[in-house]
């Protein structure tokens, strides 16, 4: 189950945020710092927009520069082939998936991979390293040896991170159905 959805839009997320809470009459909150716009439904479900975009990273910061972008522009900054999935809710196009990075086949494959070159994503930020981890946990996934490699690679990476983050994920991978698979990798 999830609590939350992301909807990328090609152009303002914060300007669509807003013209579906007049219409819902519900309160938006817009966070301009990172671009977003999120709304609660009645249930509970938390709605982040954002518009889609590129980024690009120093080596001393896992914190992008960030640039108006393509659908496939924000799909390829994603971390993992199974989180850059859409699905299109143009008119033209209504409910068809875009996954150009064969994310529907690893998640029948149970496998973590990222959508780009490994070391670039890990070493970009860091903390991505974890997070496949924890999903391997968290969902029985196997990560993909080129993918595993390239944590291997990149592990000295982790000291960007701030302890703060590195807990949360560790703390996830805990409360995963299997944590010692997550402490084993």
């Amino acid at each position: 189950p999830s609590t939350d959805v992301d909807v990328v839009v090609v152009g303002s997320g914060i300007a669509l945020a807003e013209a579906l809470g007049r219409e819902l009459r519900t309160k938006v909150s817009i966070y301009k710092t990172f671009g977003t716009a999120m709304l609660r439904t009645r249930d509970g479900v938390e709605v982040e927009f954002v518009g889609a975009r590129r980024e690009s990273y120093t080596r001393d910061s896992r914190k992008p520069q960030v640039e108006a972008g393509t659908l496939e522009d924000d799909q390829r900054r994603r971390d993992f082939t199974i989180n850059a999935l859409a699905w299109s809710l143009s008119e033209e196009h209504f409910g068809a998936l875009v996954d150009p990075f064969g994310g529907m086949e690893d998640m029948e494959d149970c496998l973590i991979r990222t959508p780009c070159d490994p070391d670039i994503t890990f070493s970009d930020d860091p903390l991505r390293m974890m997070r496949a981890v924890r999903f391997a946990a968290q969902l029985g996934f196997t990560i993909d040896d080129e993918t595993f490699e390239a944590i291997c690679r990149n592990a000295e990476r982790i000291h960007i991170v701030s302890r703060e983050r590195i807990i949360t994920e560790l703390n996830k991978i805990v409360l995963s159905p299997v944590p010692s698979m997550g402490f084993m990798l």
